[in-house]
């Protein structure tokens, strides 16, 4: 037995140089990422899906619930995994510490770190969205869903954050004009002051598809598509831009600049551009939906920040995975999938699937297979 003072000793140490708890994931490897989207009654299931992200060397992925099914089929893969508290729980979230604390012992608890689960979303657009009741609630769900990790020890490993559509915003152009709207401060201000206190990033849904078919008489589908055009300088600080997507998130940063919050992240929870559309969607074709994607890919390989933020890569997730059949609204909404439902590719950005494709092969196809490795 060691004596008294010994065992004094080693406690002092314990003490003073605490044994590390569990590493933590990295939320986002890389700066590629897809959404994996599951409204629809066509797609493969959960497992086929891992085998068909691991064959595409996809690792960031994000769904829009917490269904077991698909957390069963990530035990093990090594995928980085984003799960959901959906709009409709919300408030029930809200309400007390106990909901979000029974929640997590359910959908988290049991698969966490079997299952690389690293971020939590709770809600999706809710501030600017149509139901202003979820407003309020939004804050105090996102705070009691944090301090449920808290309890569990888990904070460090798993993010909670939430993503904003561009209905946050006043303002967008120039990019250093953009502000948030006056009357979304009341809850915008405490959620961003929350985020920043436990490191969350800012997750903005950036659609250069939405902007060009809002208008596309005055915007150039090239600067949509990141082809070659004059692009935009801002007035208020000479950057230049040569795409919308680039121009969109320097948006994000500037408002985030204009209450404070210089040292935020900007990710991108979602973009993408789809394939096909109604007849007053202008733009919404295979052909540029493969430019978009193709260039985007390219843009986020390179790992390279924006005009206003060079030293901050951007990070962005892929919207989506599948086309989702049935979903509703505008015919675009059941089109943006770079993967058709038996696995199949849409259309040939360079990525592998689970059965050879019929899409016509890519001009880009070459350049892709000799620029590319995993993200």
């Amino acid at each position: 037995m060691a004596p008294p003072r010994t065992v004094l000793l080693l406690c002092c140490c314990l003490l003073a140089f605490p044994i590390p708890g569990p590493l933590a994931f990295e939320s986002f490897v890389g700066g590629y990422g897809i959404n994996y989207g599951r409204i629809a009654n066509n797609i493969p299931s959960p497992d086929k899906v891992v085998e068909l992200l691991r064959k595409s060397k996809i690792r960031n992925v994000k769904i829009y619930d917490a269904d077991h099914s698909v957390l069963d089929a990530f035990k093990g893969s090594g995928l980085n995994l984003v799960i959901a508290i959906p709009n409709e729980l919300v408030k029930d979230m809200a309400a007390n510490e106990s909901r979000p604390m029974d929640w997590l012992n359910q959908n988290v608890k049991p698969y966490f770190p079997e299952t690389r689960i690293v971020g939590i979303t709770v809600g999706n657009e809710v501030l600017g969205g149509q139901d202003q009741s979820l407003y309020q609630p939004l804050v105090d769900a996102v705070k009691n869903v944090y301090n449920g990790l808290k309890k569990l020890h888990l904070e460090r490993q798993i993010e909670t954050f939430t993503p904003h559509s561009e209905a946050v915003f006043a303002t967008s152009y120039p990019p250093s004009a953009c502000v948030f709207k006056e009357e979304l401060m009341p809850y915008m201000k405490p959620l961003l002051d929350f985020f920043a206190t436990i490191g969350s990033p800012f997750y903005v849904n950036a659609y250069p598809f939405l902007a060009y078919i809002s208008d596309p008489e005055h915007i150039d589908i090239n600067y949509a598509l990141f082809k070659p055009n004059i692009g935009i300088d801002d007035p208020n600080t000479s950057l230049h831009y040569d795409n919308m997507f680039d121009a969109q998130v320097d948006a994000a940063y500037a408002a985030l600049h204009a209450v404070g919050h210089d040292d935020m992240e900007v990710r991108v929870a979602e973009t993408g551009w789809a394939s096909s559309g109604d007849q007053n969607e202008a733009g919404a074709s295979s052909e540029n939906a493969r430019t978009y994607n193709f260039n985007l890919r390219k843009r986020l390989f390179l790992r390279k920040g924006t005009p206003l933020k060079p030293k901050c890569p951007v990070k962005a997730y892929i919207f989506a995975l599948f086309n989702e059949n049935q979903k509703w609204g505008a015919g675009s909404e059941r089109h943006y999938g770079l993967f058709l439902p038996d696995g199949r590719i849409s259309y040939d950005i360079g990525l592998s699937a689970l059965l050879p494709s019929s899409a016509s092969p890519s001009v880009f196809n070459n350049k892709v297979r000799s620029c590319f490795c995993p993200f």
